[in-house]
């Protein structure tokens, strides 16, 4: 009688095992070809480069001017690559000039609209830009931004950026 039930027992054992084996290999792969899940790792990658590159076009350090007006023109992409294009010349002359260099952190982002068939994304950004003169004492200034994102083969690059003045919604 005891072998018997000790018999039932392992065979419960075992059925209960395959159904939670069946039912989490199910569940994983109806997870894995779920489009929100798709749409959410698209979201993450457009906000981690919207902060990346709108931190980087609010840094700059004139002593390597060619190597970061040269980020920027990498981080963008359409309008706002062809405006930095015409006025690369310009800018480093009047950057060299004033001697000021600057350093952008993004402390916080959303995107707010994303629209993963047509590969565009906008992204809202509070940034800190400590401002460091040629020959003056450093300060703090907060920005708010927003930024447009367009989807390419190296992905996600900025297509516009706008200053959002504070008040506004």
């Amino acid at each position: 009688m005891k072998a018997r039930r000790g018999t039932v027992l392992w065979v419960a054992v075992v059925v209960v095992a395959a159904v939670f084996c069946g039912l989490s290999g199910w569940s994983y792969a109806d997870t894995r070809g779920d489009g929100g899940l798709r749409y959410a790792k698209a979201r993450d990658a457009v906000l981690a480069a919207g902060q990346r590159d709108i931190a980087q076009l609010n840094t700059v350090d004139t002593g390597h001017l060619d190597r970061d007006l040269g980020q920027w023109l990498d981080v963008t992409t359409g309008p706002l690559h062809d405006q930095m294009s015409r006025t690369h010349k310009a800018d480093e002359s009047s950057l060299k000039a004033s001697g000021t260099s600057t350093r952008g952190t993004v402390t916080d982002a959303a995107v707010t609209e994303l629209d993963t068939r047509a590969g565009t994304a906008k992204v809202i950004a509070t940034v800190q830009v400590r401002v460091t003169p040629g020959g003056g004492a450093a300060t703090t200034d907060r920005k708010r931004f927003e930024a447009g994102l367009s989807r390419t083969g190296d992905g996600w690059k900025l297509t516009a950026l706008t200053a959002v003045p504070v008040g506004a919604s």
